[in-house]
């Protein structure tokens, strides 16, 4: 069986020790000093330089617990849904894009040939008819 014996450092309280002393010595002084020096002071809270996630971050300790972790499932709630739509949306687009391509650009194609069609056969209908009026204007 194994005996748990506490071993007492005495470098560690020592050092303590001090350090408090120190502490008392500096809350001595700075009682003794007075209002207008802590006026004068820059080591003042600047709302300034405080960043966003300065801001963030002390609200963990505004915020309960409960409502933090409610409020993290619905961002990752919303994050999820986010990913999918822009998947979807992505999907979507490749669909549209290839029927595009395989429908409508023969589509297209097949149109403009018929188009053509149509032009040459009205050049050959003008054409006959300036012939049969060029063969009849000159009998007359």
């Amino acid at each position: 069986m194994v005996q748990v014996e506490e071993v007492a450092d005495t470098q560690a309280r020592a050092q303590t020790a001090q350090t408090e002393e120190w502490q008392t010595d500096a809350e001595t002084e700075s009682n003794a000093s007075d209002i207008s020096d802590i006026s004068d002071d820059d080591d003042f809270f600047d709302p300034n330089s405080e960043s966003i996630y300065d801001r963030v971050v002390a609200l963990k300790d505004i915020v309960s617990p409960k409502t933090r972790s409610s409020l993290s499932r619905t961002l990752e709630s919303a994050q999820a849904w986010a990913s999918w739509g822009w998947f979807s949306a992505g999907s979507v687009a490749w669909v549209v894009s290839t029927s595009a391509l395989l429908v409508g650009l023969p589509l297209a194609l097949a149109i403009e040939d018929e188009t053509r069609i149509v032009q040459q056969e009205r050049e050959m209908q003008m054409q006959s008819q300036g012939q049969q009026q060029v063969s009849t204007g000159g009998d007359g």
